[in-house]
């Protein structure tokens, strides 16, 4: 007997539910991230150690090590699900609109939604890690880390949009680059100088305001 293709517009099964193994997996690793958070803000990330998260989820240290390789693992959790959120989000946007607008306009808005808790960021825990990272030198390196990653993750989304291959070209890597060191700079001014920039959004936003523009603008009154 031959097989016939689909006929086109037929959908196939959709993804299977994880299963009741995946379901506690998934329970275990975002109850050890709330108790995570929750102890960073009551104790700073410094003092709170591993044994103080896995008890408070009443599991043992050696299961925290199955779903975290370290405390800065967990803090950095937000930082990965915030990635995603910029990556999707700047896949969305207009395929016509300026690279730069397109950038900024992203992420801006994934920091709004961290500070006014949408898209299902909660903002005590944006709060918090923003405040962790001005205190702990361990993990503001491992966000370092984790910011390179980014880069390279948003090159190439950046090379797709603009028709270039990062592997040919430097122009993803320029603009990526300036994108991720806007971003840095504004979050590390507001560091230093808390509360003289406005909020991180409104940082970042004029942050992307002076990539777009030149450096040689006029200030702001």
């Amino acid at each position: 007997m031959t097989a016939t293709a689909p006929e086109t517009g037929t959908a196939g099964p959709g993804p299977q539910p994880p299963g009741r193994r995946e379901r506690k997996k998934r329970r275990t690793r975002e109850a050890l991230v709330d108790a995570a958070f929750s102890l960073f803000a009551e104790k700073g990330f410094d003092a709170t150690t591993v044994e103080e998260i896995a008890d408070a989820v009443d599991v043992s240290s050696r299961t925290f090590f199955r779903y975290f390789a370290s405390k800065e693992d967990v803090a950095l959790t937000f930082q990965e699900e915030q990635t995603h959120a910029v990556m999707a989000a700047l896949e969305a946007r207009p395929a016509d609109e300026p690279i730069m607008t397109a950038l900024r306009r992203t992420v801006v808005g994934i920091a709004r939604a961290c500070e006014r808790g949408e898209l299902g960021f909660d903002p005590e825990r944006f709060t918090c890690m923003f405040d962790m990272m001005s205190k702990s030198p361990s993990l503001m390196a491992g966000s370092l880390e984790h910011a390179q990653k980014k880069q390279a993750l948003l090159t190439e989304v950046v090379g797709r949009r603009i028709g270039l291959d990062p592997a040919t070209d430097l122009r993803p890597h320029v603009i990526a680059g300036a994108a991720t060191c806007g971003f840095q700079a504004a979050t590390d001014a507001l560091r230093h100088y808390p509360g003289a920039f406005g909020s991180i959004s409104e940082a970042v936003d004029r942050a992307f305001d002076i990539l777009e523009n030149g450096f040689d603008e006029p200030p702001r009154d």
